[in-house]
């Protein structure tokens, strides 16, 4: 069979959104090569919390009496108040106490360190806008190339040979869009089927089998029908006595078992973070959400299995929130936030980068935490050390940057 007609057979669309390198998860198709497993050990994965979260009930100001003082009904008590207050990890900074059995004993192994004060310098507090700023990755000053997101960047820099990148989205956001080519993964609901059935996957081994690239397209295939194996005893066990966390949790499982056989660099969004009404404090709206998410990541790290120690996993958030609560117990848009870094490769159980107490002489407008760490000199210096890049290669990433060197590496 000809190679026009198997394309006609799967609809004449280009094989990469068809799905060698999409729910099935397999293969991918770069600058018109296909390419099997990842040739890099380090694994990169980025969540992005789209809504902006509330930080300061995350990672607790303790020692501030500004902050109980600007959140009468929301604010996490000082540890050892009784139940409902917060996980101290140091002098200045506790944990929201639902993080007792997920994040603080990552925290605990030295795991997970804290990015406090981080964001961007955008002062607009638009969620799209700001979203958007941090995709890209560029300055903010000067012209801006909307089709360029930095992820692709770093893809590019690394090169087909080592970059293996892939977004468990519907649709590819705007940090991963550029000259590389990078597979968008749905992976939504109970079941992962593949585009592509088993006479569709033999017609296309037929199309190669005389060519040099049989044998990458036959490897393919196998860890595609190895991986879906995978899951789907994951999710049978997931099925007897043991209790299933909904959400983020399942498809984190499912993210973990792509990343470990076939991507190294990954990105997926969560969303519903933006606070305003009824947020609650120790328990509410926003606990719930973190705690899903945090049990997610521990799934993510469990799934990961050896590759975990190779792994650094980057949860971001648009922007933060204002640090006194509003008039309906919540909280407004903000400024600064808190980043999350975590992995088997991390330097944890710290707070990293550049602090500041906090007074009403240092909120940002008297509203919100600065930025003090921007998330471009963060990141320039979390790639110089996580892939070795040099000065130059950062700059293609992130031009007119500073790479800040936090040693969370």
């Amino acid at each position: 069979m000809k190679r026009r007609d198997v394309l006609k057979l799967l609809g004449s669309a280009p094989l990469l959104r068809l799905g060698l390198g999409s729910a099935g998860g397999l293969l991918a198709m770069t600058s018109g090569q296909l390419y099997a497993a990842p040739q890099t050990d380090t694994r990169l994965f980025v969540v992005f919390m789209r809504g902006a979260y509330d930080c300061a009930n995350l990672l607790v100001p303790t020692s501030s009496d500004f902050y109980y003082e600007s959140r009468p009904t929301i604010a996490i008590a000082r540890p050892g108040q009784g139940e409902g207050s917060a996980l101290p990890l140091n002098a200045d900074w506790g944990l929201h106490p639902l993080m007792q059995d997920s994040l603080l004993p990552m925290y605990k192994k030295k795991q997970l360190a804290f990015v406090n004060f981080a964001g961007t310098a955008d002062l607009s507090r638009s969620h799209f806008e700001t979203q958007n700023t941090i995709e890209l990755g560029q300055a903010l000053k000067g012209d801006r190339d909307l089709r360029s997101g930095f992820l692709n960047r770093l893809a590019q820099v690394l090169t087909a040979n080592k970059a293996h990148p892939a977004s468990f989205t519907r649709e590819l956001p705007i940090l991963l869009t550029g000259g590389f080519d990078v597979p968008n993964i749905a992976l939504v609901g109970r079941t992962l089927k593949s585009p592509i059935n088993a006479r569709q996957q033999a017609l296309i081994q037929q199309l190669y089998q005389s060519s040099d690239m049989n044998r990458l397209v036959s490897e393919g295939f196998t860890a595609r029908n190895a991986s879906a194996e995978a899951i789907k005893n994951e999710m049978d066990q997931a099925g007897g006595d043991a209790l299933s966390v909904s959400g983020f949790q399942g498809e984190a499982r499912r993210i973990a078992t792509l990343m470990r056989e076939q991507y190294n660099i990954g990105f997926v969004d969560v969303g519903g973070w933006d606070t305003h009404v009824g947020q609650g404090g120790a328990k509410g709206t926003l606990a719930r959400r973190l705690d899903v998410l945090a049990k997610g990541l521990v799934s993510f790290s469990e799934g990961m299995g050896s590759a975990w120690k190779n792994t650094v996993v980057v949860v971001i958030s648009e922007f933060g929130r204002t640090f006194r609560e509003n008039g309906n117990k919540g909280t407004d848009h903000g400024h600064g936030t808190t980043y999350w870094v975590m992995g088997g490769a991390v330097n944890g159980g710290r707070i990293a980068g550049e602090q500041i107490k906090l007074t009403p002489t240092t909120l940002n407008q008297d509203r919100d935490y600065p930025v003090l760490n921007n998330y471009r000199d963060v990141f320039g210096g979390l790639f110089k050390r996580l892939y070795g890049l040099d000065d130059k290669q950062l700059q293609k990433i992130f031009a007119g940057a500073k790479p800040k060197d936090l040693g969370l590496i």
